[in-house]
């Protein structure tokens, strides 16, 4: 049970991570905005499919509150996401391709054929995990229906899809790109917050 348990928790935070960057350098503070920025990045920002990130992951449950250290890297036929700390059980990764999907931790492995399905193996219930990608870069997920609100300046404040509500708090300039830096995720009683501490938007193959 405790086995289970850990796994269910260690996989449901990675999955809202996916929910949810050049190489040696850290983000530039929020402090640089202006009027059209978002607007004038929409074309590269859509076309963002290669990227490595750094930062902290925080889930917070009726039952749970906890937070782990996150290294995502996506693109567009793998991804793999490690986790370090309370809820990683010491390391915790999971790889995607094509067809297959896998959770391994200290206390085991587990495989299914998408996030999607692996969720639904180890929790009874699943999230939409395609729009997570799109999310974390700020964007809607597409051909759904949403709700968006932005700032005075233009950038996303708000976003409701798929029974989710995102708000971003913060942005951080990298490169050409202004990128997500803190976010905040609900779904009814569930919480999670993300804090990227370095973006690197497509990366080298062996970074």
């Amino acid at each position: 049970m405790q086995r289970r348990h850990s796994i269910q928790l260690t996989c449901l935070a990675m999955a809202l991570i996916l929910l949810a960057g050049c190489a040696s350098r850290a983000p530039t503070p929020d402090t640089q905005r202006t009027t059209g920025q978002w607007d004038a990045q929409q074309e590269h920002l859509a076309e963002l499919q290669d990227w490595k990130l750094q930062g902290k992951a925080g889930l917070r449950t009726p039952q749970d509150s906890t937070s782990a250290n996150l290294d995502w890297l996506q693109t567009p036929y793998y991804f793999r996401i490690l986790l370090s700390g309370p809820f990683g059980s010491g390391r915790s990764v999971l790889e995607g391709r094509e067809g297959r999907v896998s959770l391994t931790t200290g206390e085991g492995r587990a495989e299914a054929e998408s996030p999607q399905a692996l969720m639904q193996q180890e929790l009874g219930w699943s999230l939409p995990v395609s729009a997570l990608t799109d999310w974390i870069r700020g964007l809607p997920a597409n051909d759904r229906p949403h709700q968006l609100e932005k700032d005075e300046l233009g950038f996303p404040a708000h976003l409701e899809q798929d029974g989710w509500e995102i708000d971003y708090r913060d942005w951080s300039r990298v490169g050409e790109l202004w990128l997500p830096r803190r976010m905040k995720l609900t779904y009814d009683d569930l919480v999670v917050t993300l804090v990227v501490t370095r973006w690197q938007p497509e990366p080298d193959e062996d970074a």
